[in-house]
C-alpha cells in the first residue's frame, strides 16, 4: 500500500492528553432551562443523578486511550450544562482541542436524512407505507422484493450493505479522495442481492440511507445537499454543519483525524485522514457539525420543533422484529434505542476515518449528550471511551448512590 507521506512519528507509548478545562458559558442558564420545560414535561423525574461534572473532568482527562487523541464532549439540560475537551486537535504542533470545533459526524447524518423524509410524509408528498419503487420505478432489481419507504428508513429493507470498507486503511487511502455518485454505491450493494426479505428482520447499514437520499431528491427536485440546508440547517441557524458533497476539507476550527501505522522499528507514523471525499458515504454519513450544532438539532427534533405528532412517533417506534446476529430490533427511523441499567436512551452512533461521535438524549431531552472522539485506529471497534463517557453522562440515581 502506497501511504501518503504526510504523518508523523511518534514513539510506541500512549499519549497523555491535557484537559483544556472549557466550559459552556451558558452553563449558568440551567435555571431558565427548567423554567422553559417544566409547563411542558412537569417535575424534573428522580431516575438521573445530578450532573457530576468532576466525573466527567476524570473521564477525559489523563491518558485517554490508546484508541484516541481528542475529545470533545457537550453534556446539557435543566439540571445543568457542562463542555469539555481534551487531548490535541493537532499532533505536529500540539494545538488543544478548539470547544467549537467541527467534526466528520458519519451516522448521525442519518437522523437528517431520516427527518426530511418525515417532513415530506407530513406534506403528504411520500407515503412511508408506500413501495420505493412506485418512487424511484427501476432503482431495485426484480429480485428484491417490495421496500416501503419506511423500511428503508428502519433498517428493515433487507438490501445487502454497501461494500464500501471505508474505515479499513487500505481501501481508504486508494479512494479518500474518489467522488462517488449515489447510484453507482446503490447499484454496487444491490449487486450482492437481497440479505432477506424486506420487514422480517432487521439490520443497520447505509443502502436505505442511500435510497432515501434519492427519493429526497426525486420528490424536491433539489440535490440532498441543498434540500437539508433549506429545511434543517437554515431554518435551526446550525451554522457550524454542513453536507459538503465532494468537498474534502474540513472547515472551521477542528481537531484532526489520524490512522495510526506501525513502521516495523517499534515507532509509530500518525498519518492525518482528516480531509476525505466523503461521497462513500453520502446521505448515510457524508455530514460535518459541531457539539453545540447537534444539540440544538436534537433538542428542536425532539420537542416536535421539525416534525408534527404523527411523524415525529416515528421516530421513537421500534419494529417488533429480530436483529440480525441475534436479539431484538433497535433502530428506528433515524434513531437508536439504548438501555442503560433502566434508563431508555436515545440517539445515533457515528464514525468516519478519524472521527468516532454520538448524540443521545433521554425522551424528554432532559439530559443531553454529544460527544465527539479523535481516533487513531479507525479500522478497530469504537474506542472504549465512548462507552464511559456515555455512563458518565447518564448514570441512573438508583446506580449512583
Amino acid at each position: 500500500m502506497d501511504v501518503p507521506r504526510r504523518g508523523m512519528r511518534v514513539g510506541a507509548a500512549v499519549l497523555v492528553v491535557n484537559f483544556t478545562g472549557a466550559r459552556d458559558p451558558s452553563e449558568e442558564m440551567a435555571a431558565n432551562d427548567v423554567e422553559l420545560l417544566s409547563p411542558l414535561l412537569g417535575p424534573v423525574p428522580s431516575t438521573l443523578a445530578p450532573l457530576d461534572r468532576a466525573a466527567l473532568r476524570q473521564v477525559i482527562a489523563g491518558p485517554v486511550d490508546s484508541g484516541a487523541c481528542a475529545a470533545q464532549v457537550r453534556v446539557s439540560g435543566p439540571e445543568g450544562r457542562w463542555l469539555g475537551t481534551s487531548g490535541l486537535a493537532d499532533l505536529r504542533t500540539g494545538a488543544p482541542v478548539p470547544a467549537d470545533g467541527r467534526f466528520r459526524i458519519g451516522a448521525l447524518t442519518q437522523t437528517f436524512t431520516a427527518t426530511v423524509v418525515l417532513q415530506l410524509a407530513a406534506e403528504r408528498r411520500v407515503d412511508l407505507e408506500r413501495p420505493i419503487q412506485h418512487y424511484l420505478p427501476g432503482l431495485l432489481p426484480p429480485t428484491h422484493g417490495l421496500v416501503t419507504v419506511r423500511q428503508l428508513l428502519d433498517h428493515t429493507h433487507g438490501l445487502a450493505a454497501v461494500p464500501h470498507p471505508a474505515r479499513d486503511p487500505a481501501w481508504f487511502f486508494e479512494n479518500r479522495f474518489r467522488r462517488w455518485t449515489p447510484r453507482e454505491v446503490v447499484a454496487l450493494a444491490l449487486a450482492q442481492g437481497p440479505h432477506f426479505t424486506p420487514g422480517t428482520r432487521q439490520e443497520e447499514g447505509d443502502t436505505g440511507y442511500f435510497v432515501a437520499g434519492l427519493l429526497i431528491e426525486k420528490l424536491t427536485g433539489r440535490p440532498f445537499a441543498q434540500a437539508v440546508r433549506e429545511r434543517l440547517l437554515a431554518p435551526l441557524h446550525l451554522r457550524d454543519t454542513s453536507v459538503p458533497g465532494n468537498d474534502p476539507t474540513l472547515p472551521g476550527p477542528h481537531a484532526r483525524g489520524y490512522e495510526s501505522i506501525d513502521d516495523g522499528d517499534g515507532a509509530r507514523r500518525h498519518v492525518d485522514v482528516t480531509e476525505a471525499n466523503a461521497s462513500w458515504a453520502w446521505a448515510a454519513g457524508e455530514m460535518i457539525s459541531s457539539t453545540a450544532d447537534l444539540d440544538t438539532f436534537l433538542v428542536a427534533l425532539f420537542r416536535g420543533g421539525l416534525l408534527p405528532e404523527a411523524q415525529l412517533e416515528e421516530l421513537f417506534t421500534v419494529p417488533d422484529v429480530p436483529l440480525v446476529g441475534g436479539g431484538q430490533a433497535l433502530h428506528s427511523a433515524g434513531l437508536t434505542r439504548w438501555t442503560l441499567e433502566g434508563l431508555t436512551l436515545w440517539g445515533q452512533r457515528g464514525a468516519s476515518p478519524g472521527y468516532v461521535s454520538g448524540m443521545l438524549a433521554t425522551r424528554d431531552v432532559r439530559r443531553r449528550l454529544i460527544y465527539s472522539l479523535n481516533t487513531l485506529h479507525m479500522a478497530r471497534t469504537r474506542p472504549a471511551l465512548a462507552d464511559r463517557i456515555v455512563r458518565t453522562a447518564f448514570t441512573p440515581r438508583a446506580a449512583a448512590t
